[in-house]
């Protein structure tokens, strides 16, 4: 039986892998496999089939815990035009087919969210227009019933917010204990670091985020001054450090490549 998500070591080593069909997704997988991957994070919006016998052929390929999610983004970063019926019943295939979880992004169930805020601004990281963050306790009833439909079937979720801004400790904070509320295994936060000081910031929130969130937490930066938080926050205790295998056109260029973060964590891990 494969490892939970939630129970890897941390720092997880996830290898990115966006391929247009099964058989590059399953020689992907290997290549992170051979590479240093401890885990698959699996984007099925690039793929042109995700029915569930299809899946079943990626999943049973791997030895190592898949995560599938479905950013709504074809191979070649156009919309891929799900609605958020068809990316939540891609969810469930998945995990029909052998998941070990699923990323289920904040706006689920309310596309509207997914590019601004349309909530009432009451909390502290509802400033700026966050994107893929809800408050409406209705569209938050129907994640936590998807949640607790992947529970019943074996599977985790990973609950990932992107709001797109900077944002302070306190904020991303709040928002980490208020998206734990809906019972996801794993919490994911990308913020964005324009300047030095919000990288420092978001070194500052990691580490505050260990200390007072009982669920795993991956957290970092993106933007022009974040790509050191990709490997300092998981150090100070992220769960996962998202990376490329081989970078191609539908890569994330931001993503740290897996053969040199692997060999990082290994000599830190020697250090301390």
């Amino acid at each position: 039986m494969k490892q939970k998500l939630s129970q890897l070591p941390s720092p997880a080593l996830a290898g990115v892998v966006k391929e247009k069909s099964v058989l590059g997704a399953v020689a992907e997988i290997k290549n992170c496999m051979y590479d240093g991957a401890t885990m698959i994070d699996l984007h099925m919006s690039c793929l042109e089939n995700t029915d569930v016998e299809s899946l079943k052929k990626i999943m049973d390929s791997s030895k190592l815990p898949i995560l599938a999610l479905n950013y709504n983004s074809t191979y070649d970063s156009k919309d891929a035009g799900f609605s958020e019926e068809d990316r939540a019943a891609s969810f469930l295939r998945a995990v029909e087919a052998g998941a070990a979880g699923i990323d289920m992004q904040g706006y689920t169930f309310h596309l509207p969210s997914k590019k601004a805020f349309c909530g009432e601004d009451k909390y502290s990281f509802t400033k700026g227009n966050p994107h893929e963050i809800v408050t409406d306790e209705f569209i938050i009833s129907k994640q936590c019933d998807l949640i607790e439909k992947v529970h019943s079937m074996g599977a985790e979720v990973l609950l990932s917010c992107h709001p797109g801004i900077s944002m302070p400790c306190d904020a991303v904070l709040e928002l980490a204990l208020f998206l734990e509320k809906r019972n996801p295994d794993i919490i994911k936060i990308v913020t964005i670091a324009n300047t030095e000081d919000d990288l420092i910031e978001s070194i500052k929130t990691m580490s505050m985020l260990k200390r007072e969130v009982k669920t795993p937490v991956s957290y970092h930066a993106s933007g022009k001054a974040g790509a050191l938080s990709r490997i300092v926050n998981p150090m100070l205790g992220g769960h996962i450090i998202f990376c490329v295998d081989r970078y191609n056109e539908a890569s994330t260029m931001e993503q740290l490549d897996l053969k040199t973060v692997r060999s990082v964590v290994d000599n830190i891990k020697k250090l301390v």
